[in-house]
């Protein structure tokens, strides 16, 4: 009896032991996982990302402009264009601007919303992060961040550190941010800064909209008045 009983013990921590092992394996498995959108961003050879930068500063340039003339304005950008920046331009010429050990950010952008990725490494483990956000206006002048999910690699992460550094990066540029709930996800509101007195006009975003793999802002500048000011 005392035999069978040990041997039942030993069965037993041996089935813990596999248990625990396949555990680490599966939780090893899903870091190193690397999504879809991810893989098919990186794949874009150097041409694809040069010609993509360009298109994006090119556009950047002209909606600059655009909204300093009264009228309406309008721009698109894809998510090949915006990773052509993020690829070529940021590093060459922003090559402070990612944290230490962060990595070839990219994006995916679908019609509901907007996957970004980055490569993290942190003491010799290297893994792909991902953060989904719903981006909308809430109101004229105020965009909203719905936080859909975060992941490192397959695994699901909480959703704390994000709210964070989109805070930081909201005072960093000095940007009013307001935190909402939208059936348990965090919503950041983001007010657009006011224009100074030497302006003499006002640009509203009046649209923002999510298409497969592209993002359309469109608006209008105007003369302030003196009631607006």
């Amino acid at each position: 009896m005392r035999r069978h009983r040990w041997r039942l013990i030993l069965w037993l921590s041996v089935g813990a032991l596999v248990v625990l092992l396949v555990a680490l394996v599966l939780l090893y498995q899903g870091l190193r996982s690397v999504p879809t959108g991810y893989r098919q961003a990186m794949q874009l050879d150097r041409p694809t990302l040069r010609k993509g930068s360009d298109q994006a500063l090119r556009r950047a340039s002209a909606l600059a402009s655009d909204i300093q003339r009264d009228g309406p304005w309008e721009a698109w950008f894809t998510d090949e264009q915006i990773n052509g920046w993020l690829a070529v331009d940021l590093p060459e010429n922003h090559p402070r601007a990612l944290p230490e050990g962060v990595r070839d950010p990219r994006v995916q952008i679908t019609s509901d919303h907007v996957a970004l990725f980055c490569t993290v490494e942190r003491a010799g483990q290297t893994t792909v992060l991902t953060l989904l956000v719903e981006p909308y206006l809430s109101e004229p002048d105020v965009v909203a961040l719905r936080l859909r999910g975060a992941r490192a690699g397959a695994l699901p992460l909480p959703i704390g550190q994000a709210t964070e550094q989109i805070s930081a990066a909201a005072r960093a540029a000095e940007l009013r941010l307001v935190w909402q709930q939208a059936e348990g996800d965090p919503v950041a509101l983001i007010h657009l800064p006011e224009p100074s007195e030497e302006d003499g006009r006002r640009a509203t975003i009046e649209r923002l909209e999510l298409g497969e793999g592209q993002i359309y802002l469109a608006g209008t500048t105007e003369k302030r008045t003196d009631e607006s000011k």
